[in-house]
């Protein structure tokens, strides 16, 4: 379906797409865009089961999204983490292809749910914007190597084992952003503090893939000594990544409180 403004939106069970392409090939590319879109949930919900089990099971997979999934997230093993922390940025990854492949083209984004894979040629520039309690923006030019961005947290759409309001990750693409933001967003804990309410994730979701892991339901108010020590434990693990090259840029969030972590180190929002 176009939109009003003459973006693209593609749904299909929890798969929500908004598409926009640049350039005089543009409404060619949302043709093959929804082509193509046509049988991605069809083709998760096959490996669906194996798609759930921890990545150190080494789960068989043979989709093309799904095995995009199963790639990456492995560097992180042996932690636990499944391709499900992957599916909405490779769901992304896997669409914006069929956009750009034709010329013409100067730039196209794929956002799935804040999970975004976008494309740019020379000269072109991505603007985005992110929605939390502390709004920015941020601006990605053709010559920087990000080609993804996602952001995760306790308070989105999907569970979460840590206290992050949001975490946005920049990486090579949106699958890549999207299991960092997942995992970064975890490691924004204060462990054990009776001021976080957690419930097991199966009895939220009785197929989540974290199984009995407690997620976190509500955070009560925290001092500025825990919101501080909850931040140096997310921003020392997205540090951490970075350094194996995994992201490019994080931006972590809690109680109105920004750590950025980027190449030159961790630093607090001035």
């Amino acid at each position: 379906m176009r939109l009003a403004d003459g973006r693209l939106h593609l749904h299909h069970g929890p798969i929500d797409l908004i598409i926009e392409s640049f350039g005089p090939g543009a409404d060619a590319s949302y043709v093959r865009a929804a082509h193509v879109f046509q049988t991605v949930l069809i083709d998760l919900a096959v490996e669906l089961p194996d798609l759930r089990r921890p990545i150190t099971d080494d789960p068989v997979l043979t989709g093309a999204i799904a095995q995009a999934m199963s790639a990456t997230v492995r560097p992180y093993a042996p932690e636990f983490v499944t391709p499900m922390a992957a599916v909405a940025g490779a769901v992304a990854d896997y669409v914006l292809p069929a956009l750009v492949d034709s010329p013409g083209i100067t730039k196209a984004y794929v956002n799935n749910g804040g999970d975004v894979a976008f494309f740019l040629t020379e000269g072109a520039v991505f603007n985005a914007g992110i929605f939390a309690e502390q709004p920015g923006a941020f601006q990605v030019r053709y010559e920087n190597p990000a080609r993804g961005v996602a952001t995760s947290g306790w308070r989105g759409r999907s569970h979460s084992l840590g206290i992050a309001d949001a975490v946005t990750v920049m990486a090579e693409n949106a699958a890549a952003a999207d299991v960092a933001a997942t995992l970064i967003a975890n490691a924004v804990d204060v462990p054990a503090s009776p001021k976080i309410t957690r419930a097991p994730a199966a009895e939220l979701a009785p197929d989540s893939d974290l199984g009995e892991r407690l997620v976190t339901t509500d955070v009560g108010e925290l001092s500025e000594s825990e919101t501080a020590s909850a931040l140096d434990r997310g921003a020392a693990y997205a540090q951490h990544i970075l350094g194996r090259g995994l992201i490019y840029r994080a931006a972590l969030q809690l109680n109105g409180d920004v750590r950025f972590v980027t190449s030159e180190g961790s630093q607090q929002r001035l």
